[in-house]
C-alpha cells in the first residue's frame, strides 16, 4: 500500500468511525506495520490542522475521531436546527408504505384488501410526512384516489428511482434465511399449567397435574376390591380370638357365683344403712 493509499484508508475509517478508532483496530482493518500506521496518522493529523479545513482530526480516549472546528460551531448548530427530525415510522406504516411502493399506483380499498386492516389513518400519516403522494383517481365506481411514493421517499431510503427497490424473490431468499437461522431466537418458556395429551388420566392434587398410568390404576382398583373382600371376610369370620375370649360364655360355676353375689348386694345396702342411723 502506498503512502496516499495509506492516507486515504485512514481518513475514510476516521470518518465512518462512530467511537475514537483506535490504533490497534486501524492497523488490524488497513495491515501493514504499526510504526508505518502511526506515522500515517500524524501526517493525516497534520493536514487537516490546517486553515482552510473545516473540520479536525483530534486523539480522544486512546483513538482518533473527526470535529468540526470550534470556529464553525455557531454555523453548524443553525444549520442542525433547520434539519427535520428523524423519521420514526410504526410497524403498520412501514407494510402500508411497503404495498404502496410495490403495487403503486393503489387506491385505498386495494390497500385494506392486502392488509385486512383499514388504512385510512396509516395513509394519512404517510401524507404528513410527505412519503407517499396523490397520483390522480382510479377509472372506477366512485373514482378512488390513486397512491404512488414521493420523491422524498426515494431520498429517505436513499434509492435513486423504483428500480433499485429489491425484487420479491431478494425477501424470500432473506426470509428463508432468517427461518433458518436459530440465533437471536429465545426458547419457548413453560407454560405454568399444560395439559398433555398421553395415555393415561390426569389427576388434580394439591394445584399440580399428575399423571395416572393406566397399570397404576388398575393396580389401585385391585387394593381396593383386596380391601372390601377383607373386611367382608372379617364380618362373616365373627370376632376375632382376643375379642372371643372377652365376650365367651361363663361356666356354670361362674354363673351361679355371680348370682349369689348379686343377692347379697341388696343385703349389704341394708346393713349399711341401718348401721348409719
Amino acid at each position: 500500500m502506498t503512502e496516499q493509499e495509506l492516507q486515504s484508508a485512514l481518513e475514510a475509517i476516521i470518518y465512518a468511525a462512530d467511537e475514537p478508532a483506535t490504533l490497534d483496530h486501524i492497523v488490524a482493518a488497513v495491515g501493514g506495520e504499526r510504526s508505518e500506521v502511526r506515522a500515517g496518522l500524524d501526517r493525516l493529523v497534520a493536514s487537516y490542522a490546517v486553515e482552510e479545513r473545516g473540520v479536525e482530526i483530534r486523539k480522544v480516549a486512546g483513538g482518533w475521531k473527526m470535529y468540526t472546528k470550534a470556529q464553525h460551531h455557531e454555523v453548524v448548530r443553525k444549520f442542525i436546527k433547520g434539519l427535520r427530525p428523524p423519521l420514526r415510522l410504526t410497524l403498520p406504516a412501514l407494510e402500508t408504505l411497503s404495498v404502496i411502493a410495490y403495487k403503486q399506483p393503489v387506491t385505498l380499498p386495494e390497500l385494506n384488501e392486502v392488509r385486512g386492516v383499514n388504512c385510512g389513518g396509516v395513509v394519512k400519516t404517510l401524507l404528513e410526512r410527505r412519503l407517499i403522494t396523490t397520483a390522480g383517481r382510479k377509472e372506477a365506481v366512485g373514482r378512488p384516489i390513486l397512491y404512488r411514493t414521493s420523491k422524498d421517499f426515494l431520498m429517505r431510503f436513499g434509492l435513486a428511482d423504483l428500480e433499485e427497490l429489491p425484487s420479491l424473490k431478494e425477501f424470500e431468499q432473506l426470509a428463508q434465511a432468517a427461518l433458518g437461522a436459530d440465533e437471536g431466537v429465545a426458547p419457548a418458556e413453560p407454560e405454568e399449567e399444560m395439559l398433555v395429551a398421553r395415555e393415561g388420566v390426569m389427576e388434580r392434587t394439591s394445584g399440580e397435574l399428575e399423571l395416572v398410568a393406566p397399570d397404576a390404576q388398575a393396580s389401585d382398583a385391585g387394593a381396593q376390591a383386596e380391601s372390601v373382600s377383607d373386611s367382608a371376610k372379617i364380618e362373616a369370620a365373627g370376632p376375632t380370638e382376643a375379642e372371643g375370649a372377652e365376650v365367651s360364655e361363663l361356666t356354670p360355676e361362674e354363673k351361679s357365683s355371680d348370682a349369689a353375689e348379686a343377692q347379697e348386694s341388696p343385703e349389704r345396702e341394708a346393713r349399711g344403712k341401718a348401721a348409719g342411723r
